[in-house]
């Protein structure tokens, strides 16, 4: 069994729509959901705001290239189409694998190309540590330390003061 920490990001289409699909389609394996915050775009400032979302999943028979593979398979669902010129560009949905654990809570640390863990910019991203701690208020990120301190550094505050809690968004399984 592995744990793990998917982030999801949408900012095409019904963006809501896509990140309820995305937690429907992980099912049980969902344990926790975040809150949803609007957020800037990250990487590329020429297009529209997002939505993202991070959610604590579990599964029994999964690994880390299991939650990678369910990952694109949420994409492929919402028609997610990656343009190579623009690598931070728009998405109708972005799920990606941040961080994962065995079940004795050990985290998998990879350095393969497919999957690198934990994400090698979750550190850099407060679309990702905000909403995490909304799940875990002492959650660490393998390699970088606690997510608290990560988001509170000075070189996160400006982007975590610029995201906005959506309460009205609230994210649950559909079952």
């Amino acid at each position: 069994m592995t744990r793990a920490i998917l982030s999801l990001g949408s900012n095409l289409g019904d963006r809501y729509a896509h990140l309820k699909d995305a937690v429907a389609g992980l099912g049980d394996s969902v344990l926790l959901t975040s809150g949803v915050y609007e957020t800037p775009p990250w990487g590329d400032a020429d297009q529209p705001a997002y939505l993202n979302a991070v959610l604590l999943v579990a599964d029994p028979a999964a690994d880390p290239a299991g939650w990678l593979e369910r990952a694109r398979a949420l994409e492929r669902a919402a028609d997610r189409v990656r343009d190579p010129q623009r690598r931070f560009g728009p998405r109708t949905l972005d799920v990606d694998v941040i961080a994962a654990w065995q079940q004795d809570g050990t985290p998998v640390l990879s350095d393969d190309v497919e999957l690198t863990l934990p994400h090698p910019r979750a550190h850099l991203r407060a679309f990702v540590l905000k909403p995490w701690l909304d799940l875990q208020p002492y959650a660490r990120l393998p390699g970088h330390g606690w997510v608290t301190d990560l988001l509170n550094s000075p070189e996160l505050t400006a982007d975590a003061n610029a995201l906005t809690p959506r309460p009205d968004l609230p994210l649950e399984s559909l079952e």
